[in-house]
C-alpha cells in the first residue's frame, strides 16, 4: 500500500521546511506572532508588508496599520526570527480600490468600511497573487477568524474569542481565496495569549498597542480626509425633519452619519432628534425621533455566499446577521433576489442601519460564516 505522509500544521503533506508560507505582516503583534510561530515550527516563511499610502506624515502617529513605524517593526521581527522580509509598494492599488471608493461613498451619503475593501481588493486579491508568484503554498495572516475543513472544503468560522472575532471584516473572502489562506490565531481565546506568545519569542512588538483607527484616517476625522481628497465636498445645506420642515443649517453632509444625535446644532427641541437619512444631492440632513431609525428590511447587493448549497437554491434562509461589527448576531430571514442581491428581514428591528455598511450572515447554531453583502439603499 502506498504511504500517505502526515499533514503538517498548515494542512500540507510535506515537511514544514518544504512548505513556503507568505505572512502578511502589518507590523503589529498579531501578524508578528504568526510569522514568528511558523518560523519556529520550521516553515519556509516569507514576510511581506504593504506600503499602502504615503507614510511620511504618519511616522510619529501610533495606531495606523501600515505607517512607516509599522514597516520598521515588521522588518525587525523578521530579523529577530531569521526569515526574509519585503516591503511592497501598493499605494496605487490601495488608492484606486479603497481610498477613492471610501471618499465617493461618503459623498453619496453612505458610511463605508474601508477595512473590508482592503482585505477584499488588496490583501486577499493582489497580495495573494503575489504569494502565488513567489511560489508560496499558502498565505497566513493575523486575523482572528478560523478556517475549518468541512465536507465540501474549507469553511470560514468565527474566531474563538468573541471579543476579537474579525469575521465581520472578512465576509467577502471567496472559497478560492479561503483554500489558499491560513489564520493561525483564530483558535486563541484572548489577546493575552497572543502577547504571551510574542513574549515567548522575544519579539520587540510584544507590548505594542493595538491599532484603532482606519490607517489613512489617523485621527478619526473622516470629514477632513474627504475634504482633502475631494475639494469642495463640504457644501452647506439644510437640516430638515421627516416632513421637510427646515430646522437648521449644516456645513456639509459629510460631517454626519446615520444615527448621530450629538453635534446637530438644533436648539429648542422638545425631544431628542437623530440623523435618520442623508440626501447628498439636495444637500439635506434629515432628522427624526429615535423610532424613525428602526429598520426591519435591509436590501443588499454584492453578495458573497459561502454556504454549501447554491445561494438561490432556497426562497429564504434562516440565519443570524450582523449589521455592525460590535453588535451580536441577530436572527433574520435571508431572501435571495439573484446570485448577488438579496433582502434581509430582521425578526426584531435595528436602529442606525446605513448604506455602505456590511451585513454578514452566520449559521443560527454554530460558528460558521455563511457570507454577507453590502447595504446599498435606505428604507
Amino acid at each position: 500500500m502506498p504511504f500517505d505522509p502526515p499533514l503538517n500544521s498548515l494542512g500540507f503533506a510535506k515537511p514544514p521546511a518544504q512548505t513556503r508560507v507568505l505572512v502578511a505582516m502589518s507590523g503589529g503583534v498579531d501578524s508578528s506572532v504568526v510569522a514568528a510561530e511558523l518560523a519556529a515550527q520550521g516553515y519556509d516563511v516569507v514576510g511581506v508588508t504593504l506600503q499602502l499610502y504615503d507614510h511620511g506624515a504618519a511616522l510619529a502617529k501610533k495606531g495606523a496599520c501600515c505607517a512607516g513605524r509599522d514597516i520598521h517593526d515588521a522588518r525587525r521581527v523578521a530579523e529577530e526570527m531569521g526569515f526574509p522580509h519585503y516591503v511592497l509598494d501598493y499605494e496605487s492599488q490601495f488608492r484606486d480600490a479603497v481610498i477613492d471608493e471610501f471618499a465617493d461613498a461618503y459623498l453619496a451619503g453612505a458610511t463605508p468600511i474601508p477595512c473590508i475593501r482592503c482585505n477584499e481588493k488588496v490583501k486577499f486579491r493582489d497580495l495573494l497573487e503575489t504569494a502565488r508568484d513567489l511560489g508560496a503554498d499558502c498565505m497566513a495572516t493575523g486575523h482572528y477568524i478560523q478556517r475549518q475543513l468541512g465536507p465540501q472544503g474549507p469553511e470560514l468560522h468565527r474566531g474563538a474569542d468573541p471579543v476579537r472575532d474579525q469575521s465581520y471584516f472578512l465576509f467577502s473572502t471567496t472559497p478560492e481565496q479561503l483554500d489558499f489562506l491560513r489564520f493561525p490565531l483564530g483558535h486563541l481565546r484572548s489577546k493575552a495569549e497572543t502577547r504571551a506568545l510574542a513574549a515567548r519569542y522575544g519579539l520587540s512588538v510584544a507590548d505594542k498597542p493595538d491599532s484603532q483607527d482606519i490607517c489613512f484616517v489617523p485621527d478619526g476625522d473622516y470629514a477632513r480626509v474627504i475634504e482633502k481628497l475631494r475639494p469642495g465636498a463640504a457644501e452647506p445645506g439644510k437640516i430638515v425633519d421627516t416632513e421637510g420642515r427646515v430646522l437648521g443649517r449644516h456645513d456639509g453632509v459629510i460631517h454626519y452619519t446615520i444615527g448621530q444625535r450629538r453635534g446637530l446644532g438644533i436648539g429648542g427641541l422638545t425631544e431628542p432628534l437623530y440623523v435618520v437619512r442623508l440626501d447628498p444631492e439636495a444637500r439635506r440632513v434629515i432628522v427624526g425621533p429615535k423610532s424613525a431609525l428602526a429598520t426591519r428590511v435591509v436590501p443588499l447587493r454584492e453578495i458573497n455566499w459561502l454556504g454549501d448549497a447554491p445561494f438561490t437554491a432556497r426562497a429564504e434562509w434562516e440565519v443570524s446577521v450582523k449589521l455592525r461589527s460590535t453588535r451580536p448576531p441577530a436572527p433574520a430571514l435571508l431572501r435571495p433576489l439573484s446570485d448577488t442581491e438579496a433582502e434581509v428581514v430582521l425578526l426584531a428591528p435595528e436602529e442606525g442601519v446605513s448604506p455602505g455598511q456590511a451585513c454578514v450572515f452566520y449559521e443560527i447554531e454554530g460558528s460558521r460564516v455563511l457570507g454577507g453583502g453590502w447595504i446599498w439603499k435606505g428604507r
